[in-house]
């Protein structure tokens, strides 16, 4: 069988009959592996017989259903090909009448026929809708007045649906344009008057059960009274709540009503008390007055309602919700700004009338705040007052008015008689005396705070300050500055060379003329300086300060500025010493320095005059008194009984006359501070003409020194210790006044005296010995070099006397 297998394999065959032959074999191998298998060859065969035919009705079957899925598939394909040979007809068919539509007014005359059914359609179509619509807007009025005026609380239901609607219809797109969005707003509108007009009239007719306004204000409201009054607010309730603006309450309104008709009767009709005249005296005292009466009545009946309605509101923190008398002047105030804004009418035509009206109309806001605690519903900033609401529109035409008032009297005081006039009964001796002129501008300024200093806003303030405060203060600087550059003109060479000098000019300087002159900017700078130091800490200015600090931090935070940016024009009119480390500024600070300035440019000058007239006074003094003849033959037995100079005597007079004048025009500051730096040039005076110029015998030595006592003397009785000043010259007269030789103790126990001999050998050893001699006679003002000076102008010591 092996062999066989061999040979089969080996003889070539197709593909199907080789491997048919190669399966049969296997089959065959596998059956018949003994002889004893050939005993069941027949049922083998048997077996295999009935095989092959199951395999044939098997492939039969196969080949039938192969058959029969061609015999489907080319059925498919011929309906596939038959419905897209349909389809190509149809596209054609399709294009063929699109060429001919298009080229044919068919198809548009037929839109063109069904456009108005379709129109028509719509406008069925909206119509029902509208109706469906108004119908609901109607049903929702009628139930609101269903509850009314039982229970107001029932009706907002209805209405506030209404108004839902009304809303919702505006914000649709195209609302603009459709007449039922303007019915709807209507209806709620109407609605909301009819609902309050409902519940008004019920109270109303309480109202005029009890005879209001006739009751006693001390009297209870009854159950009925307030029953009303709480159905009001009730439903005026969700308007509070969804309300940013202050909204009169109802019954205030309605219980004002009459208060209203008696103010309209009195002051908006053709009375009397109607003119702009009465303004100030009957209408607003009339307001305040009315509202007193019945203060103390609402806060007593309707109070604790209040409180208690708008308890866990957002109107809780409201005073013009939670006081009854805040609310009803709430509901006073329409008809008073309705009689302001006819004043105004007038009032703009009238300047006068104008300012005083704003003046009295910020006078009726401060009461109105002070008196009721009216904050106008901002507890923060509170009630900005009928007058910050006038100032909106009228604001420059006020500003116009006041400024043209306020640089009118300042031209006007400036020229007044007495304008230039030092004003002695101003303060007391040992304080600065300002010329009538000074007091009377700060008097203005001080006016035209008090005309602004009640504003709100922060411009409005500045524009007061900047363009007429400081244009006032500015000019009565320049007039100042004017003043001392005259001056300055007529009593320099220089300046009678340039500008010449007019005799009545010159006559105006002589005796205390040009002293008097120069007092008068003094003491008329430093009043303005110090007034407006002391501004500088009133709680206005403090505040307009700080408020325009904080403007000009944030302005610096928004552009991005530097400390060291410029300022806008106000801030460098006010002050440039702005931003961190301004703490201890001001707001007139650079006015201050200016004023401040000038009057230390005067005093420089006043001591210049001062000086100038004692070298007047002391020129016959200084050349023509002889100090080594004076006295020659006499014997100094008393120096006490000497008497000064015959040529000190008009030097003595000229000073008295000026400390005279002076001790009043000045402050004992400024007194001091000019006379200090008078005397040290008078001094230097005394000192180089005198005392290191001329000669002196003992006598002369005596006598000079006797009449610089009478100078001592005669400063320090008009200025406490003041001839310190002529401390130099003291102990120079001091040390030329040694004796020539020392007088024999009476009783042989005086200590020893330091003569002229004594201390000129010491003087002129070296420095150190004169510093020896100086400080045991006391004498610390002078140096050594000025000591052998002095001792050189003895006489005794220059002819070389025998000691």
């Amino acid at each position: 069988m092996s062999a066989s297998h061999g040979k089969m394999a080996t003889v070539p065959e197709t593909a199907w009959d080789s491997s048919l032959d190669i399966r049969v074999e296997d089959f065959l191998d596998d059956k018949l592996q003994s002889t004893a298998d050939l005993e069941t060859l027949d049922e083998l065969l048997a077996n295999v017989d009935s095989q092959c035919s199951q395999l044939r009705s098997q492939l039969d079957d196969a080949a039938r259903e192969l058959e029969e899925a061609r015999s489907t598939a080319q059925n498919r394909h011929g309906s596939l090909q038959a419905r897209i040979d349909e389809f190509n007809k149809l596209q054609e068919s399709i294009d063929v009448r699109v060429k001919v539509a298009a080229a044919s007014d068919a198809p548009s005359e037929a839109i063109a026929r069904l456009q108005k059914p379709m129109k028509k359609l719509q406008s069925v179509e909206l119509a029902q809708r509208y109706l469906t619509l108004l119908q609901d807007v109607e049903k929702l009025r009628a139930e609101a007045r269903s509850h009314l005026p039982e229970s107001p609380k029932a009706a907002l239901g209805p209405y506030a649906r209404l108004k839902e609607v009304a809303l919702r219809l505006r914000s649709a797109q195209g609302s603009e344009q459709l007449h039922l969005v303007d019915h709807v707003e209507s209806v709620a509108e109407s609605l909301w008057r009819e609902m309050k007009k409902t519940m008004s009239d019920e109270l109303e007719a309480v109202l005029a059960k009890r005879h209001w306004p006739r009751v006693d204000p001390g009297s209870e409201m009854d159950d009925e009274w307030l029953a009303c009054v709480e159905k009001l607010i009730d439903l005026q309730m969700p308007e509070i709540a969804h309300s940013a603006d202050v909204v009169s309450l109802l019954p205030f309104d309605v219980m004002a009503h009459v208060l209203v008709a008696e103010f309209r009767f009195h002051f908006l009709s053709d009375k009397p008390t109607s003119s702009l005249q009465s303004v100030a005296t009957h209408c607003f005292p009339w307001f305040l007055t009315t509202i007193e009466k019945w203060e103390d009545f609402f806060r007593d009946n309707l109070g604790h309602l209040l409180a208690a309605k708008f308890h866990d509101t957002p109107a809780a923190s409201r005073l013009v919700y939670l006081d009854p008398v805040c609310a009803l002047v709430t509901a006073m105030l329409p008809v008073m700004r309705e009689k302001v804004q006819s004043v105004m009418e007038e009032a703009v035509k009238s300047p006068a009338f104008f300012s005083s009206f704003m003046s009295q109309l910020m006078t009726l806001d401060d009461s109105i705040r002070s008196r009721f605690n009216y904050d106008g519903g901002d507890a923060e900033s509170g009630w900005p007052g009928l007058a910050a609401e006038v100032l909106d529109e009228h604001f420059d035409a006020w500003f116009k008015v006041e400024r043209g008032f306020a640089i009118e009297r300042f031209d006007k005081l400036l020229e007044s008689q007495d304008a230039r006039k030092i004003d002695y009964d101003y303060a007391v001796d040992g304080k600065m005396k300002p010329t009538f002129a000074a007091v009377r501008v700060t008097d203005l300024l001080r006016a035209v705070t008090a005309k602004y200093e009640r504003l709100r806003k922060l411009k409005h303030k500045l524009r007061f300050l900047t363009d007429i405060q400081l244009d006032i203060l500015d000019g009565y600087h320049d007039r100042l500055r004017g003043s001392l550059e005259a001056y300055q003109s007529i009593t320099s060479t220089l300046g009678r060379t340039l500008h010449g000098a007019t005799r009545e000019q010159l006559t105006a300087l002589e005796g205390t003329g040009a002293l008097e002159t120069l007092c008068k900017v003094i003491g008329s700078a430093d009043h303005v300086a110090n007034t407006l130091s002391e501004w500088s800490d009133e709680e206005f200015f403090a505040t307009l300060w700080e408020e325009l600090q904080a403007r000009d931090a944030k302005r610096k935070r928004l552009s991005g500025m530097s400390q060291a940016s410029e300022h806008d024009g106000a801030l460098n009119r006010v002050s440039s010493n702005l931003g961190p480390g301004s703490e201890d500024g001001g707001i007139f600070d650079e006015t201050v320095a200016a004023y401040t300035m000038r009057r230390r440019s005067a005093e420089q000058l006043l001591v210049g005059a001062l000086a100038e007239s004692h070298v007047k006074a002391f020129r016959s003094y200084l050349h023509h008194v002889q100090w080594t003849t004076v006295g020659e033959a006499a014997v100094l037995d008393d120096p006490s009984q000497l008497s000064v100079t015959p040529e000190l005597d008009e030097p003595l007079r000229i000073l008295k006359r000026n400390l005279d004048f002076l001790t009043k025009a000045l402050s004992t500051a400024s007194f001091r501070r000019v006379w200090h730096d008078a005397l040290d040039k008078l001094q230097d005076t005394l000192w180089s003409g005198v005392l290191l110029k001329q000669s002196f015998t003992t006598l002369g030595a005596a006598q000079f020194a006797h009449d610089g006592a009478a100078v001592f003397a005669l400063v320090d009785r008009y200025i406490p210790g003041g001839s310190a000043a002529l401390e130099a010259l003291r102990e120079g007269m001091q040390l030329l006044n040694l004796p020539a030789s020392a007088d024999p103790a009476a009783d042989g126990g005086a200590p020893s005296v330091v003569t002229l001999k004594d201390a000129s050998d010491r003087a002129f050893t070296d420095n150190d010995a004169a510093r020896g001699v100086l400080e045991e006679l006391g004498l610390g003002a002078l140096t050594p070099l000025n000591a052998r000076h002095i001792l050189q102008r003895r006489v005794e010591n220059n002819e070389n006397i025998g000691w």
